[in-house]
């Protein structure tokens, strides 16, 4: 068998390659993919090269070919069909950890089965919605709270999603582009600008992963209350000015990531369940709003780049595979 695969080759370059897989044994699955989804802001620090030498072991992708900075195989939003394996799994729709390719072998443990009623173009959405099923595992928001989410970013708006489903809580997107006020509206949130947002929150999320965002949300808090920081900055430095009310109001700064299980759920819960109840949680249409654009797998190597520096505006921007 073979396939073919999208490579980043240099800063704002790619090409496709030819693979040849593997053979399949017992245990493994042979998919065909439908879907990948770019991670824009994980993406865009990868083709750039700013993934700092300190984290190249701890950042690469579960089924990465090469090494940071290039050439790499990288990517973790595939949906596909799985075409051979154990006959539970044959003719079903999947998601898994791995890059742009059109065909691949793994172990069968490696895929999810998609519930009914997910729409595979949908289900990219996947490993975003487990960064902010993390997240609120971190952040512990309560009935009743009054949150900011600073950033309307792929994560930022799944983020904003939970939260307005939960009893009492009201929640604003902020972001400098007021062009997201309509996604902000779909997914039952309101809409500030760092201009206009009110302070006082009960807790502020931060995903624009701008200084200037940072110290926006810090601002918005509420004496003793806190920032729950999902934005990875790559090797940009970030610069605050904590000279305000940081210190007399007490408020924190506290990092969630999604390579470990938050850990207030640690002990109870695996990744893999954690990702079954991000595809259950996906079952809801109002997230359509977050796939903003569609492209073929054969003009990745040129669509890429446009998505990562701003010229395609997106926030989940899905690569189609028609048959593989």
């Amino acid at each position: 068998m073979d396939a073919r695969a999208f490579w980043i080759t240099g800063p704002g370059t790619g090409d496709i390659r030819d693979v040849a897989l593997a053979d399949p044994g017992a245990d493994d699955v042979v998919v065909r993919t439908l879907f990948t989804g770019i991670s824009r802001g994980t993406e865009r620090l990868v083709s750039t090269g700013r993934v700092p030498e300190s984290q190249r072991e701890v950042m690469r992708a579960p089924f990465q070919d090469g090494d940071f900075p290039w050439p790499v195989k990288y990517g973790y939003l595939n949906v596909g069909l799985v075409e051979s394996g154990p006959a539970r799994l044959v003719d079903r729709a999947v998601f898994s950890l791995y890059p742009h390719q059109t065909r691949y072998v793994v172990p069968a443990t490696a895929v999810t089965p998609l519930p009914d009623g997910l729409p595979p173009e949908r289900a990219v959405l996947a490993g975003t919605m487990e960064t902010a099923i993390n997240a609120l595992w971190d952040a512990a928001p309560l009935i009743g709270d009054d949150v900011a989410v600073v950033g309307a970013g792929m994560v930022g708006c799944c983020v904003a999603r939970l939260l307005s489903r939960m009893p009492g809580v009201r929640v604003t997107l902020v972001d400098t582009d007021t062009s997201r006020r309509e996604v902000a509206e779909a997914l039952d949130a309101e809409f500030a600008t760092p201009g206009t947002a009110r302070g006082a929150r009960d807790l502020v999320v931060h995903t624009s992963a701008t200084s200037a965002g940072l110290q926006t949300s810090l601002a918005l808090l509420a004496p003793d209350a806190e920032v729950i920081e999902l934005s990875w900055y790559g090797d940009t430095e970030v610069t605050l000015a904590l000279g305000g009310s940081f210190h007399s109001s007490r408020l924190a700064v506290r990092a969630s990531q999604v390579g470990a299980i938050a850990r207030s759920r640690r002990d109870r819960r695996t990744t893999g369940q954690r990702l079954e109840l991000a595809l259950n949680l996906l079952r809801d249409p109002a997230l359509d709003v977050l796939l903003t654009g569609r492209s073929d797998f054969d003009d990745l190597p040129s669509v890429l780049p446009q998505v990562v520096d701003g010229r395609i505006p997106a926030l989940c921007h899905v690569i189609s595979y028609g048959e593989g």
